[in-house]
């Protein structure tokens, strides 16, 4: 958790999107998936360049949240703020039923349906120079370089997103846990 924090501080597009965030003050909200993972496998590659981020993953918690496009108007504020990124808002209070899960209790216990366990990290900053990191399943094998089959997801997804992000050419040293 602190190496990423560590690795976060160094990069100005990851602060400064951790900045916009904290403009929508919505409930649990982080920065996930790619945002993390990318920048840990980044680092232990040794890539000098960051890899490009498709898009950026903004995840928060809101089981009263009523309205089903709130994430349009969130996307476009962030938009507006941060222009040169790609903005994917989603609450995961309402996520299960597009994924066909029981309903998530929280933002851990989302990320714990990803198809693979290294993207379910996530990171906010919670005051200044204040960061908080999470993980449905730690942190341990996205150091170690693992693309880990979560066995709540199908297994074709899995394998599907592997190929099609085209993370082994990318990430050379990875490994795939099936």
């Amino acid at each position: 958790m602190y190496k990423i924090i560590e690795l976060i501080e160094r990069d100005k597009l990851r602060l400064e999107a951790l900045e916009c965030i904290q403009y929508l003050s919505l409930p649990q909200c982080y920065l996930a998936a790619g945002f993390v993972r990318n920048l840990v496998w980044d680092h232990l590659h040794q890539k000098l360049i960051p890899s490009t981020l498709n898009d950026i993953d903004v995840i928060y918690y809101d089981s009263d949240e009523n309205d089903d496009e709130a994430y349009l108007k969130y996307e476009a504020e962030l938009t507006l703020r941060m222009p040169q990124v790609e903005w994917q808002v989603r609450n995961q209070a309402k996520m299960h039923i597009r994924n066909g899960d029981k309903p998530y209790q929280s933002i851990v216990d989302a990320m714990s349906y990803w198809p693979e366990k290294e993207t379910a990290v996530a990171i906010r900053k919670t005051a200044l120079d204040n960061y908080e990191c999470i993980s449905a399943f730690g942190f341990e094998s996205l150091f170690d370089l693992q693309v880990t089959y979560n066995p709540k997801r199908n297994r074709d997804v899995f394998e599907h997103r592997i190929k099609s992000k085209k993370w082994l050419i990318h990430w050379p040293m990875l490994r795939v846990v099936r």
